[in-house]
């Protein structure tokens, strides 16, 4: 299976294409130059991969949460080569991403959501695979919820900006965190093509970002 997932959820542009099960990957610092980008990177790694567009089976995207202007550039990028292709789409949720590059039984990641909140989501390995725990959310860290048990593996940038406050939270609950892991295409792949194995590809016209905040900016009032 042919498969290549991209994610622009943060100021790196991550791309993965995975022929028959062999990957190259593509990251760069894009900051806000994502759209300038990702189409040359595209190039790049179907070259690479020695394939053609045609010759894809599935595109992925992440598809949130993360920064709005980078959901739309991935989600809009993922419709357009699809729709062109014909190609069924599917979005990786960066939460899930993250906690699939995290080594341990019991995942907690949290990413950056500015404004004093995180996005959350829990997840645990069953037989190899991630279950969800906790669906993603959007919290303040000293209000996320509560995790069960021991022995979590903490990850991504809200352990970063809020890592006081989630290690008082989660106290004597997580034994390690990584606050510099982030979501990448790579792991994004490897979700997708089962998603795509299983049937659960979807028409590009029904790809949307998860976005979970509604809006990106407090009211005066509010601040």
């Amino acid at each position: 299976m042919n498969i290549l997932a991209f994610d622009t959820s943060n100021e790196y542009c991550s791309l993965a294409l995975s022929v028959g099960g062999d990957l190259v990957e593509r990251e760069v610092l894009a900051g806000q130059g994502h759209s300038e980008l990702i189409l040359s990177m595209i190039a790049d790694v179907l070259n690479e991969g020695g394939i053609s567009q045609s010759e894809l089976d599935g595109i992925a995207f992440g598809s949130g949460p993360g920064s709005f202007t980078g959901l739309r550039i991935a989600c809009g990028v993922a419709q357009g080569l699809a729709l062109g292709a014909g190609l069924p789409v599917v979005g990786v949720g960066t939460l899930h991403a993250l906690a699939e590059a995290m080594p341990g039984e019991r995942i907690l990641a949290c990413l950056d959501a500015r404004m004093g909140e995180i996005y959350h989501a829990a997840f645990e390995r069953v037989n190899g695979k991630l279950a969800v725990l906790l669906e993603p959310g959007l919290y303040s860290p000293l209000d996320a919820p509560q995790l069960p048990g021991t022995n979590w593996a903490g990850c991504g940038s809200g352990f970063a900006a809020h890592g006081d406050a989630l290690l008082r939270r989660y106290a004597g609950q997580i034994d390690v965190a990584d606050a510099a892991r982030r979501p990448h295409a790579r792991e994004m792949a490897r979700l997708a093509i089962a998603e795509f194995e299983a049937g659960n590809g979807i028409d590009a016209a029904l790809a949307a970002p998860l976005y979970i905040r509604n809006k990106v900016a407090l009211k005066e009032s509010e601040r």
